[in-house]
């Protein structure tokens, strides 16, 4: 019987070693499997974005966007960035290679001109679009010079024209929509596209650390980190001093348009920005990312007692309001003055800075909001985004 233990754990002890072996064997196939320069990261912080990581390595810089469009929760982007002084790593083939810093850049969105000119890329800006929508007069000036070319964007992109631009990096947005996204087209024609995914962030400052994604590419983090810092501290600073009133206003958002009114989901980064301005939005308690289809009277069932309307489309008065829908008067912030919009910044053209300037400096709407919704918190506050509707 003895015997007969003995031998059982002696196999027992066998296999048992055998496995140690086996498992030791897996993980050294693994870490030797790796391509070189692919082991070990330091992640760079993020602090509020949810869809980029920065991930630093000694031979290059590994740059992922997620969540791209809606529905794309599963489907990411990979760059690799590596400087022109060294030699490309082994690296898997769905990542895309950049070369740093970037010389040559296009932007295919407004959006961008907010990073070109907190980082000073103006040299770097090859091309752009929509300049009748566009508020950065430097910009503009290059373009009216010859050295920053216009592009046509959407059913008009010319891959032809953006060829002769010889860009090192083209920066643009996804709806996940193949007759209108850009990338599809400019991955056939092997240019350097790189799909970023800052509208699909949930908070403010979310959309505004974009900024330092941008900067890698340039070799240009440290600044982008500084201007990100003041920005955060601002912002919070900002919405911490909201926290100690107990008032907090109702809070409606947007407007009709073709008879839907598409209202900011309860996580969005609008609702998030009333919130630390110190209101209570009505659709709080909805649980989407994005705009939700409504009908006039679900809206005004929610809404019609708010304390502000914001973003009520285009309209810069009350009588082109009433224009829209005679209904609106009903609205009690229509008749109490609450009714502002974010259209103190446009152009001639429909234009509006807040989605240049706006996007990278929340903690300025902030203060705006705070300023409409808590007038003596900011008694001396100079709006730079929001206009009172008359």
């Amino acid at each position: 019987m003895n015997r007969m233990m003995a031998n059982g754990w002696n196999r027992n002890r066998d296999w048992f070693q055998v496995g140690q072996i086996w498992n030791l064997s897996i993980v050294t196939v693994f870490i030797l499997s790796l391509p070189c320069g692919i082991a070990e990261a330091d992640r760079a912080p993020v602090l509020y974005a949810n869809n980029f990581s920065i991930e630093k390595y000694d031979t290059h810089t590994l740059l992922t966007v997620r969540n791209p469009w809606r529905g794309a929760e599963n489907l990411s982007f990979e760059y690799a960035l590596v400087s022109k002084k060294s030699p490309v790593p082994d690296l898997p083939v769905e990542v895309q290679v950049v070369r740093t810093p970037v010389e040559r850049m296009s932007v295919l969105e407004t959006v961008y001109l907010g990073h070109v000119q907190a980082l000073n890329l103006y040299d770097q800006l090859a091309g752009m679009p929509h300049l009748n929508y566009t508020n950065d007069q430097r910009a503009l000036r290059q373009v009216e010079n010859g050295y920053t070319k216009e592009i046509q964007t959407g059913n008009s992109l010319n891959i032809e024209s953006l060829l002769m631009l010889k860009s090192d990096l083209i920066f643009t947005s996804a709806m996940g929509n193949p007759q209108i996204d850009a990338h599809p087209q400019l991955q056939r024609a092997k240019q350097p596209v790189v799909v970023t995914a800052g509208y699909m962030e949930e908070h403010p400052l979310g959309r505004s650390e974009w900024i330092k994604f941008t900067a890698v590419f340039f070799d240009k983090e440290n600044e982008a980190t500084e201007i990100f810092d003041r920005i955060s501290s601002e912002y919070n600073r900002l919405a911490n001093m909201v926290k100690r009133t107990g008032n907090r206003p109702t809070v409606v958002a947007n407007a009709p348009f073709g008879g839907v009114w598409y209202v900011a989901g309860g996580r969005s980064y609008m609702a998030q920005a009333i919130a630390d301005a110190g209101g209570d939005y009505v659709f709080s308690d909805d649980r989407s990312f994005g705009g939700v289809p409504k009908d006039f009277e679900s809206v005004y069932f929610r809404a019609g007692s708010a304390d502000f309307w914001l973003n009520p489309g285009p309209s810069r008065s009350l009588s082109s309001l009433l224009e829209l829908d005679e209904r609106f008067n009903r609205f009690k912030a229509f008749g109490k003055g609450g009714v502002f919009n974010n259209t103190l910044r446009v152009n001639a053209y429909g234009g509006n800075d807040i989605w240049e300037r706006g996007t990278l400096h929340p903690e300025e709407v902030l203060a705006d909001l705070i300023a409409i919704m808590h007038p003596k918190l900011l008694p001396k506050h100079e709006f730079v985004y929001y206009e009172r509707l008359d």
